[in-house]
């Protein structure tokens, strides 16, 4: 795990630190090829400089989103955002993570693509990638 969202992680309290980990541990088992960083404060895993995949403690729970989740068509990733194309769940337990269905999205999330990437070039305008 990147030292940086081991830190990240570390800072969280018991419950959350051990979602964040077991988010972490799957996403870079799945994401082999990604670069993983701290990005405006929390983990994110990025293809080619795209971001992908990434979560942070909220109100709600520990957020999961995908950048181009929207187009994955699962209705567990019920938290759409208004602007762009992503999805989110919230996790308050390690219990409520269904690591089946996070591996199906990782899947996709690696071949349904937006590109954020060069999204302040394009003036807010996405192009999807693949």
């Amino acid at each position: 795990m990147n030292k940086e969202v081991e830190k990240y992680n570390n800072s969280q309290l018991p419950a959350d630190q051990e979602i964040c980990d077991l988010l972490a541990s799957i996403i870079d088992k799945q994401l082999p090829n990604a670069e993983n960083k701290i990005w405006h404060a929390h983990p994110v895993w990025f293809l080619d400089g795209n971001p992908i995949v990434g979560y942070s403690k909220q109100k709600k729970g520990i957020r999961l989103m995908f950048w181009s989740g929207a187009d994955f068509e699962e209705a567990s990733l019920n938290v759409l955002g208004n602007k762009f194309k992503d999805a989110s769940v919230f996790y308050n337990s390690v219990l409520d993570i269904d690591t089946t269905a996070l591996i199906r999205w990782l899947d996709k999330a690696e071949k349904i693509q937006w590109d954020y990437k060069n999204i302040v070039k394009r003036k807010g305008v996405l192009e999807k990638l693949t």
